[in-house]
């Protein structure tokens, strides 16, 4: 059971401002293989934010692109989101996600408890 412990939100944040958000993983007997951000809003679905592969391969939603950025450290199981140019519509509760199993074709996968981030216009 992999165990994701979130930090860096809970602060409220003025449109144009910066955070950084950070997810710990523990607990893995394998590897982790996509680490990564999604977002949920109220009244609106969860949806990704960013994802981040064991190689460094990045993936992010069109509406983040030039302004967050996401990073790993394998030897940590850590994953970072730096969050730039923030603006009121990314006010939403951020959860981390990764996978265990490096190889796995159905690897499991994780949540974290989710940490808010309000930006103020």
């Amino acid at each position: 059971q992999v165990h994701l412990v979130e930090s860096g939100g809970g602060s409220a944040v003025q449109a144009g401002g910066s955070l950084r958000l950070s997810c710990a993983a523990a607990g893995n007997k394998f590897a982790l293989k996509d680490m990564g951000w999604y977002r949920q809003a109220p009244g609106n679905e969860r949806e990704l934010v960013a994802l981040i592969s064991f190689g460094g391969n990045t993936t992010y939603a069109d509406s983040v692109k030039g302004r967050f950025t996401i990073s790993r450290v394998n030897i940590w199981n850590t994953v970072y989101l730096a969050m730039n140019n923030l603006k009121p519509e990314d006010t939403a509760v951020y959860y981390c996600y990764c996978e265990e199993g490096l190889f796995a074709s159905r690897p499991y996968t994780y949540w974290g408890q989710g940490t808010p981030v309000t930006v103020s216009s």
